[in-house]
């Protein structure tokens, strides 16, 4: 990219250019031409075809296929999706132009008039975001949920949707957000992922997450997880200035979860283990400051069911749970998963490695999995450490596969744990679609 060929392009004062056109881009799109912006969407892949239709029929100009560098660097702001990292060369040329570049939270902040519950963490933020939405709307709230989840903030603010908007976000928004600010903030835990994103520097990433309590004063809430080293270690040189709800144990106690006064029955709460009950607790803390009762919580917590690919329970065939955990892309999300589990595991893992150590999950695997079922293209690093560590480990190349030879292995009594560790990249388009064959192969075998 020559600084010649950019060099001459005027900056309109009234332009933004959206980069990326999926429910992220197009709600920011749609936001946008509301305030009354000239707005112009790129995205170099293709673009799918409900968002083309919607940028149609709201006359918002696109392209998909390019970046047309003489329709992008005229902009006033840039606003990109969560998934275009900052090494890609057309960001670092906008930077060095001086065109700001923000994430659509950024932007979407600006017109909010709802009261946020910003929730992270590099596990669990999708249930307990789930859990505090569940939590609100049983309680009568008008509330909305959005951001890495759901529908986008920016639609959700374009639409005035709800006075309060429970968000979840991931480190890639809270990159580009400077000046928005959560009223109530959780972190949930840092386990190192995503770190070819922070140049493999730990530090990095740690301080991407903290940035869920950036602008918080002294009438906001932050909620934080103080068994975390990570958490705690950074919080010594950077105090909050936020009021602080620290969780500091898990209370389970004879069939109640205890949170500071309250105890709530457990019996007919479907969210199991120690991981869960954390997010449970997290998110009590959370609709508490909203003023949700001790009752309306307990009827929440019960009528609340797993988010799908989350411990997800599919089916009981022959004796046999099968459980779809496919959005446990990392070891400690699996860690969790089997920490959870208390009946024989025939373990469902693989995918493409993001660099992984499965030192923290060996224990478990020696304890609990009798069975190990490899579901990826390359799996000889999975096959390397468990050998010594599980005496029956096969591989497969689909998700019917897999499940085929689970059965095959699986007594009544036994559980099937599809909990990959890895990304989906190489056998499917994304976790979903692992996890949606995963589903629909168990549900073969029900109908047999």
């Amino acid at each position: 990219m020559s600084k010649s060929k950019l060099s001459n392009i005027p900056t309109s004062r009234n332009r933004v250019v959206i980069l990326g056109a999926g429910e992220s881009g197009v709600g920011t799109a749609l936001l946008a031409k509301q305030k009354g912006f000239e707005v112009f969407v790129s995205d170099f892949g293709k673009i799918a075809p409900q968002y083309q239709q919607e940028l149609k029929e709201n006359d918002i100009p696109y392209e998909e296929g390019q970046h047309t560098e003489t329709l992008i660097f005229n902009a006033k702001e840039i606003i990109k999706s969560p998934g275009i990292p900052d090494k890609v060369p057309m960001i670092k040329e906008l930077k060095k132009k001086g065109v700001p570049v923000i994430s659509e939270i950024e932007f979407a902040g600006r017109y909010n008039k709802a009261k946020i519950i910003g929730i992270t963490g590099s596990n669990g933020k999708t249930t307990t975001t789930h859990l505090v939405y569940h939590l609100l709307k049983t309680a009568g709230k008008n509330v909305e949920m959005g951001g890495n989840v759901g529908y986008s903030f920016a639609r959700l603010v374009a639409q005035n949707a709800a006075k309060v908007i429970v968000l979840e976000l991931s480190s890639f928004q809270l990159d580009g957000m400077f000046e928005f600010k959560s009223d109530i903030a959780i972190l949930l835990n840092i386990t190192p992922d995503h770190l070819d994103r922070y140049d493999y520097k730990m530090e990095n990433y740690i301080a991407s997450k903290f940035r869920i309590f950036r602008n918080q004063n002294s009438s906001d809430v932050a909620i934080y997880n103080t068994m975390d080293e990570n958490i705690n270690n950074y919080l010594v040189e950077n105090p909050l200035e936020s009021e602080e709800k620290p969780v500091r144990k898990i209370g389970v106690e004879n069939g109640f979860l205890k949170v500071n006064r309250s105890k709530y029955k457990l019996k007919n709460v479907s969210l199991k283990g120690k991981h869960n009950m954390f997010n449970a607790t997290a998110a009590i803390l959370a609709v508490k400051e909203l003023g949700v009762s001790n009752t309306l919580i307990q009827k929440g917590l019960e009528s609340f069911r797993s988010v799908p690919h989350r411990l997800e329970k599919v089916a009981v065939i022959e004796g046999v749970e099968y459980i779809n955990d496919s959005k446990a892309t990392n070891v400690d999300a699996v860690y969790y998963a089997l920490e959870a589990m208390n009946k024989p595991i025939i373990w469902v893992v693989g995918g493409t490695d993001k660099g992984n150590d499965y030192d923290p999950v060996a224990d478990l695997v020696k304890d609990k999995v009798k069975a190990i079922v490899c579901l990826g293209v390359d799996n000889s690093k999975i096959t390397t450490y468990f050998k010594n560590i599980c005496n029956k480990i096969i591989e497969t190349k689909s998700a019917k596969e897999a499940v085929r030879q689970s059965k095959k292995m699986a007594e009544k009594g036994d559980t099937v744990l599809l909990s990959p560790a890895c990304a989906s990249f190489d056998l499917f388009k994304n976790y979903i679609d692992r996890g949606d064959q995963f589903r629909a192969a168990v549900l073969g075998l029900k109908s047999k």
